[in-house]
């Protein structure tokens, strides 16, 4: 009877172990946080988080050498959820912080991840607009006695041994279609390349002479029809590309034209109204996908 019961036990633990894996698992598979302790940088791997804020942009980078960098902040209830999703990764500090536009969907939260996170430099196109939004950034910004370097073509972020940052446009400002003054920026690590084309539309893209062909791209405008063109796919040549939208947003964004075009050249299609907070790992050589990652949180 004692050996029985010894038997039980020991099945009983078996199961017990055996069903905490396969909750493990099944949480590592969905791709969701299974912890809210902030996890350690990993050195020599570049992390590139294109985070769900709905119909907007917030691309948060891990570089290589444990620096980071932040493109674009969402609309202004986005600030907390995207500081402490930066804080999750186990970091406090943007390196580089850059607003592709002075659109509110794109620079909204930026003011507030100035005012609550140590930055380093601050790049912005030389577009001004005329809204609230755009002034307490630039409020932000001086208050922290920190300066703006205009983020334009030919213009050299950072330049390491192992990966380099680099603006390709715009060449010319457009004070009429802001969307065309876009920070369009192209990060090479190793033997792999990722563009970042904020709202550029068509006008702006066809003005980039820069080598823009790319493993992976941030399909411009949310997948608006007024930037994707099959001229611009043919010189990128992209793998992946990632679609930032807001789920059942009222623009129709991304419009069938431009998924057709990307399902045309075999590239696999990433959204975040669908996938949530997609994240590409990169060590030079290949690149892995991890999506269904957390949406960030409005404001209250």
């Amino acid at each position: 009877m004692k050996q029985n019961h010894s038997v039980k036990i020991r099945f009983l633990s078996f199961l017990l172990l055996l069903f905490s894996l396969l909750i493990l698992c099944s949480c590592s598979d969905s791709g969701e946080l299974c912890s809210e302790t902030p996890t350690e940088p990993q050195k020599d791997i570049l992390n590139v988080h294109f985070l769900d804020v709905g119909q907007g942009d917030s691309i948060f980078i891990e570089l290589p050498d444990e620096k980071t960098m932040l493109i674009d902040a969402g609309e202004n209830y986005h600030g907390e959820g995207i500081k402490n999703y930066i804080g999750d990764c186990g970091y406090s500090r943007i390196d580089y912080l850059v607003a592709t536009h002075p659109h509110a969907d794109h620079i909204g939260s930026m003011a507030y991840i100035v005012r609550n996170m140590d930055i380093g430099s601050v790049y912005m196109p030389k577009a001004a607009a005329n809204t609230k939004t755009y002034e307490k950034l630039l409020e932000s910004i001086s208050d922290k006695g920190l300066r703006v370097t205009s983020a334009k073509a030919g213009l050299t972020i950072a330049e390491e041994s192992d990966y380099t940052i680099n603006v390709v446009a715009p060449v010319t400002i457009d004070e009429d279609n802001l969307n065309n003054s876009s920070a369009v920026i192209k990060l090479i690590y190793k033997n792999n390349t990722f563009l970042f084309t904020g709202d550029a539309e068509k006008e702006e893209l066809e003005t980039i002479t820069a080598d823009i062909s790319a493993d992976v791209l941030k399909v411009g405008h949310h997948g608006s029809t007024t930037s994707t063109t099959e001229e611009f796919l043919d010189e990128v040549k992209p793998t992946y590309a990632v679609i930032s939208a807001g789920e059942d947003n009222s623009y129709g964004h991304p419009h069938k034209e431009t998924l057709d075009l990307l399902e045309e050249i075999n590239c696999k299609i990433y959204r975040t109204d669908i996938d949530k907070t997609v994240v590409f790992s990169s060590d030079g050589k290949t690149i892995s996908v991890k999506c269904g990652e957390q949406s960030i949180k409005k404001a209250g």
